[in-house]
């Protein structure tokens, strides 16, 4: 009888062990997760507003129609919108987390009053110019609440985004907020907007420059079927 008596004290403090100390979330399913919420998004086209602010930089605020389409094609129309860095244009979660990498969950934490999951992401190799990502993911919705990266040689950036419900029933960004930390940012030619000359920054501090990009997106149009064709003159810009 006392045989018995222990072995059911000893199956209970097993049970209730697990409530006391729980199993740590598995990161890569946290990531999958994301990717498989993204997925159900073949393509979409929506009405885009910017707003600069870069310090060696002048441009007004400028609106364009972004086009995407599963898993990394992007095209833009508009005769003023600044030519960005792909990320702080168009985020495809997809994009980032394709290849091998090893993840670490980090922590719970609360972000824009929403609970989330801290994870990182490392890239696995030497041909990535990846080094190192966190994201804080609302798990509840499999969504990406804000995500920070280290890239060779451009430097740090992250992006902050909040959500709407668009097209009767499509959770995507209403607005993001592109923060950038850069040694030296580079902007392509052909662009609107005042940029200081080599000479005026030179006489400036030279250290690293931190700017933000605030986009606002409205007037979703979700899988609607989008043409290839409709991309081919961005894939050979890209190329």
């Amino acid at each position: 009888m006392i045989k018995l008596r222990l072995l059911f004290l000893l199956i209970l403090l097993i049970i209730y062990s697990g409530s006391f100390y729980p199993q740590r979330k598995d990161p890569k399913q946290i990531l999958d997760n994301v990717k498989k919420a993204f997925e159900k998004i073949e393509d979409y086209e929506v009405d885009v507003h910017l707003k600069l602010d870069v310090p060696f930089l002048k441009m007004p605020e400028s609106d364009a129609k972004l086009f995407f389409k599963q898993p990394d094609k992007i095209h833009v129309e508009s005769e003023k919108f600044a030519v960005l860095p792909k990320e702080g244009l168009n985020f495809s979660p997809i994009g980032m987390l394709n290849g091998d990498y090893t993840t670490l969950y980090e922590r719970e934490d609360t972000l824009q009053n929403v609970k989330v999951s801290v994870v990182k992401l490392i890239p696995v190799g030497n041909d990535n110019d990846i080094i190192l990502t966190t994201f804080w993911i609302d798990q509840k919705r499999s969504l990406i609440i804000k995500v920070e990266s280290s890239r060779r040689p451009t430097g740090t950036f992250s992006l902050e985004f909040k959500y709407g419900i668009f097209d009767e029933h499509y959770v995507l960004p209403s607005s993001m907020v592109f923060t950038f930390t850069v040694e030296k940012m580079r902007f392509r030619r052909g662009m609107e907007g005042n940029i200081e000359s080599d000479d005026d920054a030179n006489k400036k501090d030279s250290g690293p420059v931190t700017g933000k990009v605030y986009l606002s997106y409205s007037n979703y149009k979700v899988n609607r079927g989008l043409p290839d064709e409709l991309f081919e003159g961005d894939k050979k810009k890209a190329d």
